[in-house]
């Protein structure tokens, strides 16, 4: 079973928090829950991407200019540098961060982390 495999449930457990939070209209919050996701998926191409897709509808429905383009650049990027390890382990991918700079990665992430990277 692949990473990408091991990793889903847990990037669309954040994705699924992120959808309440929106319903609730908690928008800080939601976005927070796509920044787990963020660092949950992003070394696996297909959930990178999805979590910078969705973090672009984010700042859409925001009118976040600056967000939107950060997430269009962030888009191409996870398409094409994901396959080849070049992500910054854990980044929240949001604009307010460049898209090079580690980040500490928080502690119940980090264990998802481990355990979904371990071969089964």
């Amino acid at each position: 079973m692949s990473f990408a495999t091991r990793i889903r449930p847990h990037v669309n457990a954040e994705i699924g928090r992120a959808k309440d939070l929106r319903a609730l209209r908690r928008p800080i919050e939601e976005f927070a829950c796509l920044e787990r996701a963020h660092v949950l998926g992003q070394a696996a191409t297909v959930h990178h991407v999805r979590v910078h897709a969705l973090m672009l509808a984010w700042a859409l429905r925001h009118q976040n200019l600056r967000e939107a383009m950060g997430q269009l650049l962030r888009i191409v990027g996870a398409a094409t540098k994901t396959a080849l390890g070049l992500v910054p382990k854990g980044n929240t991918g949001g604009a307010n961060v460049s898209p090079f700079k580690p980040l500490p990665v928080p502690e119940d992430l980090q264990a998802v982390l481990h355990t979904a990277q371990q071969d089964t």
